[in-house]
């Protein structure tokens, strides 16, 4: 396919919100605007993952401050800066005379980037809440990802198609390595998010990076040479690009479609 030359275009604010969404993926800085580190970072990270694992059940009274300070060896000005971080993550309520109780899940912020990683755990340890994220974000994928391949289909540039082929090439020479064909994934997948130029969606798609590589990962133990190779996968990638190169939107949608239905169908089967 020949690449469709770009017409000048203004730095609008799409373009701004794609900048600044690899800027920030360069710099690692929290899209949840916080800062974890130290020990009140620690307290904010161990009593998070308390909460999203449901040691601590949505509804529930957390223990008191002198119980809290005593397991996280925190201070009480530390503690109750911890536990304001939580709330604004929509994780806890805190109510004078009452108590710090969880929030029920769908009142979470979900796609805080911290939430997102205490759901996420380690990637060794089988865990029934990151298992349900996984069904959940692919079925969100379903949804987004081919209006995001259609308006790439209109909308990427010269430098939009080179990042989205980048990634295309990527994968085809990382089949014989899975943990880097994954990230090569998820590369692709983000190029054309970013070349939807639309701030939502670019925005949307690295909160969920480090979800969409595990997700990848999971898949890829489900791969086999007779029914699921690794050589099919690339080429369905391969189909997406070349009606985005060619400007098809429909065909591009339909191609991504088919991509997260097959990713679907393996991700089941491996989590089964």
């Amino acid at each position: 396919m020949v690449e469709r030359s770009s017409t000048p275009r203004r730095r609008n604010e799409a373009d701004v919100s794609t900048a600044a969404v690899e800027e920030r993926g360069s710099r690692h800085t929290r899209p949840s605007g916080y800062r974890i580190s130290g020990l009140q970072g620690h307290v904010i990270t161990e009593l998070g993952r308390a909460i999203v694992s449901g040691r601590f059940a949505p509804g529930e009274l957390l223990p008191r401050e002198p119980e809290l300070m005593a397991e996280f060896s925190a201070s009480r000005p530390s503690l109750r800066e911890a536990l304001k971080v939580l709330a604004a993550k929509g994780l806890i309520e805190m109510r004078q005379r009452v108590g710090t109780s969880v929030r029920p899940r769908d009142l979470w912020n979900t796609f805080d980037s911290d939430v997102l990683g205490w759901h996420l755990g380690e990637e060794s340890t089988k865990s029934a809440q990151r298992d349900s994220m996984l069904r959940d974000l692919i079925e969100l994928r379903h949804v987004i990802e081919p209006t995001a391949a259609q308006l790439a289909a209109g909308r990427a540039t010269m430098e939009d198609l080179r990042r989205i082929r980048a990634g295309l090439h990527a994968m085809e020479a990382a089949t014989g390595d899975m943990a880097s064909y994954a990230r090569a994934d998820v590369q692709f997948h983000m190029a054309i998010f970013a070349a939807s130029h639309n701030v939502l969606l670019a925005t949307f798609a690295h909160l969920v990076a480090d979800f969409l590589r595990v997700s990848f990962s999971i898949q890829q133990k489900a791969l086999n040479e007779a029914d699921n190779r690794i050589e099919d996968d690339v080429a369905q990638h391969r189909l997406v690009f070349e009606a985005i190169n060619s400007g098809e939107g429909e065909s591009a949608a339909r191609a991504m479609r088919n991509v997260i239905l097959n990713g679907k169908n393996s991700l089941l089967a491996a989590l089964d």
